[in-house]
């Protein structure tokens, strides 16, 4: 059986979330196993193991709009996908379906509080 580790840059904030569900829609919700820390105009990477299913979503970017702190609407059209489902019984958490969050609209810039690149003055 593969090994999935959990994908937890220290440069973004919020950091990764694990996933708990994701709909079959034309915009699919993702709902996260606790609050997430997003806001609406982030872009996000869903990462989703085979064991969970919906494998056509796996590595998609999409900007969101956040719905709950546990849930938030993708731009992803996923209703000819397969399901997404949680086996039984439960994995560990370096197995789970992931939500990274890599980047922000340019118009926002509300959760770039840390600039990681080094300054060198010319």
């Amino acid at each position: 059986m593969p090994q999935y580790y959990a994908q937890n840059p220290t440069i973004f904030t919020p950091r990764m979330s694990l996933i708990a569900s994701i709909t079959n829609a034309v915009n699919a919700v993702v709902t996260t196993t606790a609050t997430h820390g997003l806001i609406s105009g982030t872009i996000v990477r869903l990462v989703v193991p085979p064991e969970f299913g919906m494998q056509q979503i796996n590595n998609q970017v999409s900007t969101i709009v956040v719905l709950t702190t546990t849930s938030f609407q993708t731009g992803i059209n996923s209703t000819a996908y397969d399901p997404y489902v949680v086996p039984t019984p439960s994995v560990q958490f370096a197995a789970c379906g992931q939500v990274i969050p890599v980047a922000e609209q340019n118009a926002m810039l509300t959760a770039a509080v840390q600039n990681i690149l080094p300054y060198t003055a010319s």
